[in-house]
């Protein structure tokens, strides 16, 4: 378990969420259970437990083998400890369902939405490897280049990610396009970085674009949703989140979110790391846009 330097964890909720797809089927029916609500799924013993995701114990058994526990005793142990600290916390009866309906009002719509992207914030936080996470700022900040693929709303963040890092000097190019990515990938060496990013970690051209790069040496970064989904395999290092999508918010804003807090994270590590070029880089874009911005008359604004 990724655990922070303040002694916060990821919760069973989201180490369950994160890897769902790599479970069987029966075993996902006992993960949704037990994610969604496991507060309940506490007081259940594992008869009514299998019973209610219409499996056998044995599969309960596997399931919480599969993500990490000894067996059932250490997870309901374990998820009544987090329903009762949640509970000090307030958060009991406070925060909105995490689903939203064809028939919800459109407050009950902003709240869950406002809800579910800071809880994904915060989840990603929570669990994100702070080792691997200096490994990567390490690898980034001593790159000749960086290469870094996205499709889709992930193609938003790699955007993002190579304006921060183009901004404080450093050589980086952002692809959506799979061919211009893998003529790009074609070019790296064992001196660069390249680095995928994929909510699902199933995103062919991501994929394909990232293992060019890894096929010619270059240092390969992974940031997805799913610690084990396929994207991860090919990786040499991997960064997750701890996003949730929904009925109404598949390829959602909170996993834009999340992935732009690791990607902040990773920026901002790699700036300190590179303290005077960053601030000399700094200094100079600002100057050259400075004009281009619309300057308030006396009295006005």
């Amino acid at each position: 378990m990724n655990v922070d330097e303040s002694g916060g964890a990821p919760s069973t909720a989201v180490r369950i969420r994160g890897l769902l797809p790599s479970l069987s089927p029966a075993e996902q029916r006992v993960g949704r259970l037990i994610a969604d609500e496991a507060a309940t799924a506490a007081q259940l013993t594992i008869t009514e437990l299998a019973r209610r995701a219409e499996t056998s114990e044995t599969t309960v058994v596997r399931f919480c083998r599969a993500i990490g526990f000894s067996g059932y005793p250490e997870l309901r142990l374990t998820l009544a400890a987090e329903a009762g600290r949640a509970q000090d916390d307030g958060e009991r009866g406070e925060a909105p369902g995490s689903d939203i309906s064809p028939t919800d009002p459109l407050g009950t719509v902003v709240k869950t939405i406002a809800f579910a992207d800071a809880r994904a914030v915060e989840d990603t936080a929570a669990q994100l490897d702070l080792d691997t996470l200096q490994q990567v700022i390490d690898a980034v900040a001593g790159a000749r280049r960086i290469d870094i693929y996205g499709v889709g709303a992930s193609a938003f963040v790699a955007r993002d990610f190579q304006m921060k890092l183009h901004r404080v000097g450093l050589v980086a190019y952002a692809w959506s396009d799979l061919h211009l990515a893998l003529t790009s990938a074609a070019l790296l060496d064992e001196r660069d970085v390249a680095i995928g990013i994929s909510h699902t970690g199933t995103t062919i051209d991501t994929i394909e674009a990232f293992a060019e790069a890894g096929r010619r040496g270059a240092r390969t970064v992974a940031l997805t949703n799913f610690p084990k989904s396929p994207i991860t395999r090919i990786a040499d290092l991997t960064l997750t989140t701890a996003a949730r999508e929904t009925t109404f918010r598949s390829g959602a804003m909170a996993s834009r979110l999340a992935q732009l807090t690791v990607v902040d994270c990773v920026f901002v590590g790699v700036a300190q790391k590179t303290y005077g070029q960053t601030k000399s880089a700094v200094e100079k874009t600002r100057e050259a846009v400075r004009s281009r911005r619309v300057r308030p008359e006396r009295g006005h604004w």
